[in-house]
């Protein structure tokens, strides 16, 4: 069973429940009952309602927002291994050593000229970028040390090497959207619920409450609008951007 008919059951069932008690109660209540004697319900749920929909609208934001802090944190930390990398490849013969720079280089040029577009066009990573990796990889692992002095580098390149690798496959991950669809079901359902409260409060045609009336639906539009623009770390408006490997490597991305 899948979650919508799980959802769509739920929801039935609990407007069931309430409709049966109020039309029970609403039998059982006698002829000359005084509805003026007991508080107005419509106020109450109106501020429940609203206050609910702001505790979700804010998690939801908050949670938008960690996803794409944690992407930008996964591009600085890529960037910083492929850093330590050409550093710590200086105790390697020359040879040895340029290859590896090189291969980085091209690796990280790749990656902010190609790539980042790429992502945010298909939400994705691409074969190339991930070839690239792969080539770094071999130009770390398939040297020989011959001596103590580079064994004792040998291994933190390889380590640095699976950072770089696990930073990659986290970037992809968060290439797509990260908020699913149910959530969004509910942000927009709270927000056409929410507004059209207002209508039930019988407002009228005054300049203040139709401008409150319009302040307060553009917010609802603004917040929503938010959430869409972080959901998706690398395509849209407030991206996480490659800064971390132009700031590490001004040689290549400059």
């Amino acid at each position: 069973m899948s979650e919508w008919v799980v959802l769509t059951l739920a929801m039935a069932a609990a407007c069931a429940v309430v409709l049966t008690i109020v039309v029970i109660n609403h039998r059982r209540i006698p002829e000359d009952d005084d509805p003026n004697e007991t508080p107005d319900v419509i106020e109450y749920m109106t501020m429940m309602i609203g206050v609910v929909y702001a505790i979700v609208l804010g998690l939801a934001i908050a949670g938008v927002w960690e996803a794409r802090s944690a992407a930008q944190e996964t591009v600085r930390q890529e960037a910083q291994a492929l850093h330590e990398i050409s550093a710590r490849a200086e105790v390697y013969p020359q040879a040895t050593r340029e290859r590896i720079r090189a291969d980085v280089d091209a690796y990280v040029r790749y990656v902010v000229e190609e790539e980042f577009p790429y992502m945010g066009e298909h939400d994705a990573l691409s074969e190339t970028g991930t070839e690239l990796l792969e080539k770094v990889r071999r130009s770390v692992t398939d040297y020989q040390p011959a001596n103590d002095f580079e064994g004792q580098a040998y291994q933190p390149l390889v380590d640095q090497v699976a950072v770089v690798d696990d930073a990659r496959g986290s970037r992809g991950q968060n290439a797509g959207p990260t908020m699913p669809g149910v959530v969004w079901f509910g942000l927009i359902i709270g927000a056409l619920v929410t507004v059209g409260l207002i209508f039930t409060l019988q407002i009228r045609r005054t300049g203040r409450e139709v401008l409150l009336a319009g302040l307060f639906s553009a917010l609802i539009a603004f917040l929503l609008f938010l959430i869409w623009d972080f959901d998706a770390p690398f395509s849209r408006g407030i991206a996480a951007t490659s800064a971390p490997f132009v700031d590490l490597f001004p040689q290549v991305t400059g």
